[in-house]
């Protein structure tokens, strides 16, 4: 009996560690292979599947304007658009400018973190120009992600992004769920060995 008191809060300390370790090993696996460096993360990779344009990188130097055109099909539906400063770094800024070809504007952003998305209102089938100005002091490669009628599309519930974030809510439930039992098993164990350190005073 006294062995099995002995033992429950290794037990117990086990099963926490264990889930621990499944916990970070789902972690890890839900990192795409094909980012092997910090500096190689991108929106693009990331979000595969949830855009319907994503532009290759585009490379913009310091006071310099790059241009990029996206035709809009949809009728009476918000167009949500990204871009991404790669291998983002403190100073880095960028101020985009929206018009069609008929000159009518669509608003004017600033941006000085790594990603800026917006959403758009298109009343009808146009076609966007984004003029983007590298305000920055180095030359930054920029990458833009266009997505018309989100809130409609079934294709960000179905993106590897959406059941990433799945994956790391069921790895982070199970982080902290292993911490706790192996707090209780460390705690069992504290109490047994006083209980049986008492015991054998008793004698």
């Amino acid at each position: 009996m006294i062995f099995e008191m002995k033992k429950r809060g290794l037990v117990i300390t086990i099963v926490g560690l264990v889930l621990v370790g499944i916990s970070l090993s789902i972690a890890v696996s839900t990192i795409p292979s094909n980012i092997s460096d910090p500096n190689d993360f991108s929106m693009a990779i990331m979000f595969e599947g949830m855009f319907d344009e994503i532009t290759n990188e585009i490379q913009i130097m310091p006071g310099e304007l790059a241009y990029v055109s996206y035709d809009a099909s949809s009728y009476d539906a918000p167009l949500l658009w990204g871009i991404q400063i790669i291998d983002y770094k403190s100073g880095d800024a960028l101020s985009i400018n929206i018009s069609n070809i008929f000159g009518d504007h669509y608003g004017k952003f600033v941006m000085s973190e790594p990603i800026l998305f917006e959403a758009l209102e298109i009343e009808q089938s146009d076609t966007l120009s984004f003029e983007i100005k590298n305000d920055g002091p180095r030359n930054v490669d920029v990458v833009v992600m266009f997505s018309e009628d989100p809130e409609n599309s079934d294709v960000f519930s179905d993106s590897p992004m959406m059941n990433m974030m799945v994956s790391l809510v069921i790895s982070g439930f199970l982080l902290i769920l292993g911490i706790i039992i192996s707090i209780i098993g460390v705690f069992v164990i504290l109490v047994d060995l006083k209980n049986n350190s008492e015991n054998k005073r008793n004698y």
